[in-house]
């Protein structure tokens, strides 16, 4: 068995934790995989995994092995991606990651529309409040809302994530509206402590100036849907994406307030681990959603 070969089958005992597992994936014997990882551990003159009765483990080498075999196997799967880049085909495993309010209201749809355009298309979706390591998680590509950090991955725009001010009818008829930004510091407000961690909301006002607004109120959270409910049933202020919005604003469970004054908005990327030798299926896609994200989109059902 080649080098190569050797590097797929430790990779996927190491992943899997069993050599059967690993060889049915593969499509191999349990013996041949065991004599590939022996092989290799042979010509590296060091063992790569602990074996018991309960499965395997990496050692120490192997951890490090391991990375590195990733890490060539993803370079080789680049390489390989040339010729479908050519061609422009959505084919094969898409593994895509956002935050998780943004990808249950706006990405769910929105991929589900695209895997019925592209049937040859297999996706992989996971949703984490944290960034990703791309090359660690085997990610394809990454949505992520706010400024980018300086860094080796590819991004592509995908345009802006605007945010709104809101509170439930209720909450309005006992408290009344705040009818300047100054007046939200008198205002119960719900505070979204992934963004708004500083305790201050600031606002555009329509003849250019900016207002930093203290606020405070009785919950703070870093999950938009908390936050949303709590609004919804009159805890107070909340300054929510307009994709969180929308619905319950249409519905008249919340109402915008301020309108004359803009919220900062989010830009949004699409990241991937390399901007070079991007696969098909990943500026394909990208494309796409690109010309979903266009325009008002929040404003549409997706």
């Amino acid at each position: 068995m080649d080098r190569f070969t050797a590097m797929q089958v430790f990779v996927r005992v190491v992943e899997t934790g069993s050599f059967s597992k690993a060889a049915q994936e593969l499509g191999i014997t349990q013996p041949t995989a065991s004599k590939a990882v022996a092989e290799a551990e042979r010509h590296l003159g060091a063992r790569l995994l602990h074996r018991s009765t309960r499965g395997v483990t990496p050692t120490e080498v192997g951890e490090l092995y391991h990375e590195r075999c990733k890490a060539i196997l993803h370079d080789v799967d680049e390489v390989e991606s040339l010729a479908a880049l050519v061609q422009q085909s959505a084919s094969g495993l898409l593994r895509i990651n956002s935050s998780v309010a943004f990808g249950r209201r706006v990405l769910v749809p929105l991929v589900l529309r695209y895997m019925s355009e592209h049937p040859r298309l297999q996706i992989e979706l996971g949703f984490d409040d944290h960034y990703v390591n791309l090359v660690e998680r085997g990610v394809d590509l990454a949505v992520r809302l706010g400024r980018l950090a300086d860094s080796s991955l590819g991004a592509r725009y995908l345009g802006i994530n605007p945010w709104v001010l809101t509170a439930a009818p209720g909450y309005l008829a006992a408290h009344g509206a705040p009818r300047t930004p100054a007046d939200i510091s008198t205002h119960a407000c719900l505070i979204y402590s992934s963004v708004q961690g500083d305790a201050r909301w600031l606002l555009h006002g329509p003849g250019g100036e900016d207002e930093s607004v203290p606020v405070s109120g009785p919950l703070r959270s870093n999950n938009l849907s908390a936050l949303a409910a709590a609004c919804e049933a009159g805890m107070g202020l909340a300054v929510l994406p307009w994709y969180v919005a929308r619905e319950p604003v249409a519905a008249g469970r919340l109402v915008p307030l301020l309108q004359d004054h803009a919220l900062p908005s989010q830009e949004m990327h699409a990241v991937f681990p390399s901007p070079k030798l991007v696969p098909a299926k990943v500026l394909t896609f990208i494309t796409w959603l690109q010309q979903q994200l266009v325009g008002d989109w929040w404003e549409r059902a997706l």
